[in-house]
């Protein structure tokens, strides 16, 4: 057992993935069977970064994923760099009023932003970052876990999403 290299074989997955990793998938990747070493490994990691104060952190995502991420505090720096989204505009606009007020029935969607919502909702819906579960003439309104992984959030509670959304406002 070679700490230092299973170490640098989790970092070099964490970085090239792009998104969260299921803690499975990096055992079975990596042939590794000790849950727990595996977790040890991505808290130093993680530590690694905390203590040379880096601008990326190793967070744990939902359901048991991690992701290598920029910090928050470096996010509108490195924002002009990023990947372009191919949700922009109106339709992220309408993903943000759900993910802060939900759940939130589709008609009242109308309400704050007009008829356009419904494409909105389909393309989010077909995206995987919503959720849309009928009730009675209307449908229920909610965020999925792909929504908290692609955010870098723990938790896919609209508790935790509406304070990690006024954080970024503030």
């Amino acid at each position: 057992m070679d700490i230092a290299k299973d170490k640098a074989s989790i970092e070099a997955i964490l970085f090239i993935s792009g998104e969260p990793i299921p803690i499975s998938k990096l055992m079975k990747k990596l042939n590794m069977k000790d849950r727990e070493y595996v977790e040890g490994l991505i808290e130093n990691l993680s530590k690694d970064y905390r203590d040379r104060g880096s601008s990326i952190e190793i967070i744990r995502a939902v359901e048991d994923r991690y992701t290598m991420q920029v910090r928050n505090e470096y996010s509108l720096l490195t924002a002009d760099f990023a990947p372009k989204s191919e949700i922009r505009g109106g339709v992220l606009k309408t993903l943000a009023i759900i993910a802060y007020k939900q759940p939130l029935k589709k008609s009242d969607l109308v309400k704050y932003r007009g008829s356009q919502c419904y494409e909105h909702v389909k393309i989010l819906v077909e995206a995987g970052l919503l959720d849309a579960e009928p009730c009675g003439k209307t449908k229920i309104l909610k965020t999925t876990s792909k929504f908290s992984e692609i955010y870098g959030l723990e938790s896919s509670t609209p508790t935790e999403i509406r304070k990690f959304m006024e954080s970024i406002i503030k």
